[in-house]
């Protein structure tokens, strides 16, 4: 019992960031008070490299990511995972970028959830038909990890 007193007095709260949770060895392991944990981000793309570089970037502050490789697959995952908000390539197969967030826009459930549009086409034609099929915004690739966190700030519903 005398152990207790003895480590918590000598235990420097100033430098823990509270709350605190325990890992799985027993310590103490200070909780990341972020903004955008508990966010549930969805990357449709159909390059790996984009999605696991996203998927990592996002699962470091905290995010939970569900990813797809093209509309198709995006569609039913969305339906399953209720994201947050949604980033999309606009060059896929079977399904394009425009196509999946014009069906996202026009579902009553969905209609609402923040899509934005990936594509290394810059052209103002590009940006002006991701508006008509409702995307929320346009990032053109490559995007830096400022872009894609700075976009989930401004349009991802405060949690």
């Amino acid at each position: 019992m005398l152990a207790i007193p003895v480590l918590w007095s000598t235990f420097n709260l100033s430098k823990v960031n509270l709350p605190s949770i325990l890992t799985n060895n027993g310590t103490a392991k200070a909780e990341e008070n972020n903004e955008m944990s508990d966010l549930k981000v969805m990357v449709i793309d159909d390059s790996k490299t984009i999605r696991r570089t996203a998927e990592n970037l996002l699962k470091k502050e905290g995010c939970e990511v569900v990813t797809a490789v093209d509309g198709f697959e995006a569609l039913s995952k969305i339906a399953e995972s209720k994201p947050d908000i949604i980033f999309v390539d606009i060059m896929m197969p079977r399904l394009d970028g425009y196509q999946t967030c014009a069906l996202i826009k026009n579902n009553k459930t969905f209609k609402d959830t923040p899509v934005i549009m990936l594509s290394s086409k810059d052209s103002i034609f590009d940006r002006a038909r991701g508006r008509i099929v409702g995307s929320t915004q346009y990032l053109t690739k490559p995007f830096t990890k400022e872009d894609l966190l700075g976009a989930i700030k401004e349009h991802a519903p405060a949690h």
